[in-house]
């Protein structure tokens, strides 16, 4: 096992060359990292609506966080991944984020 902390984010991203796997998750299991990671957490949630969500969802306490976020070779990422698209610039609420809809996923860089 690494010491690798869990990256959370609000996009599927490639932050630096590397194999990645993707796969999605159900909410139960998205959970289930956050609880197994609790104090071992990197947050790269660029929005407070987004954390405000996920911190709903996931149980716990997410920080709002704009950082530049590069993925370590090993690193597990899970991701907050709108379901649409909103339009350019716009900064949505809780309200439209449930309304867009969304799903978990996990990225692992594996080299």
């Amino acid at each position: 096992m690494n010491n690798l902390k869990l990256a959370l984010l609000n996009t599927t991203i490639a932050t630096t060359d590397g194999v990645y796997e993707i796969k999605t998750v159900n909410l139960k299991t998205a959970i289930l990292l956050v609880e197994n990671n609790i104090g071992n957490i990197d947050s790269a949630i660029g929005h407070k609506s987004t954390a405000d969500v996920m911190s709903t969802l996931l149980k716990t306490p997410i920080d709002m966080n704009r950082q530049l976020f590069l993925q370590q070779a090993g690193q597990t990422a899970l991701v907050f991944k709108l379901k649409g698209r909103p339009e350019e610039g716009k900064i949505l609420s809780v309200k439209e984020i449930e309304n867009i809809g969304y799903e978990f996923k996990t990225i692992k860089r594996l080299k």
